[in-house]
Formats: C-alpha cells, structure tokens, sequence
C-alpha cells in the first residue's frame, strides 16, 4: 500500500512539474513574442577603423544610425581585424569601404564602395523605394 501511495505521489509530482514546465515555457515565448526585432532595411558598410576613407564615413554613419533608428538599421564591419576576415570573402569586397543596402528581407538592392555622403545615401535609398527622409518626418508628426 505505501509503494501505492509513493507511486501516486511521484506520478503526480511529475505531471505537476511537467505543467509547471509548460508554464514557464508559455511564458519565455509571450516574453519573446515582444522582443522580436522588427526587420528594417539595412545600410551594411564593410570597412576598417584604420582606413581613411572607412575613417571620413564613422561621423555619416553614427548620424544616420541616430537620425533614422527604428526605419533603418545602420552597421558598420571592421574586416581588417581578424574575426571578420570571413565577411569580406562572403560579400566578395574588393575594396573598403563598402556600403551594402539591404531590404528588410535581408536582400541586396545595391552596393556602393568608397566614401559616400549622408545625401547620397538618402538619394541612393530613395532610388531604391525608400524615403527615409519622408519617414523620419513622418515619424516625428506622429510624435507630436
């Protein structure tokens, strides 16, 4: 009778912390539910921290990358350092730097290398079908 009674008991510890389990996981999953990252496109530039021109585009870049958060993501690949050998080879860089638009699904609409200025960039983006100029001001009006 007592083995009875601890088999009961050992089942029903075990179903409870299987629903306690499942809980838990309910509840991880609702809390990455909300912090999925929005796709935005993307501006990729590949370049170096030691490079001149990769040096004038730092300013350009850090401005966009405020100016424009939530409607673009703005990032910057320093290729020379080691770890990042890899990424110049996967985007077939000839030379630094490279700025890589991106859609918001990840595909390359376009690549420039070189320095480039903020007001090409936006030019460039608009070609593309983005405005981000009309988007930040919109963004702006909506906050107002």
């Amino acid at each position: 009778m007592n083995h009875l009674k601890l088999v009961l008991i050992v089942i029903a510890a075990t179903l409870g912390g299987v629903c306690l389990a499942q809980d838990a996981a309910v509840k991880d999953s609702s809390a990455n539910a909300q912090q999925v990252k929005v796709k935005l496109p993307r501006l990729l530039e590949l370049g170096s921290t030691k490079c001149v021109s990769c040096k004038m585009m730092v300013p350009v870049l850090e401005k966009m990358k405020k100016e424009y958060a939530g409607l673009m993501d703005v990032e910057f690949i320093d290729v020379w350092i080691k770890e990042n050998a890899e990424v110049a080879k996967k985007f077939e860089i000839e030379g630094i730097p490279t700025q890589i638009f991106f859609d918001a699904e990840g595909k390359e609409l376009s690549r420039h290398a070189g320095y480039i200025a903020e007001e090409y960039i936006l030019k460039k983006w608009k070609e593309l079908g983005y405005d981000f100029e009309k988007l930040k001001n919109e963004k702006a009006a909506d906050k107002k």
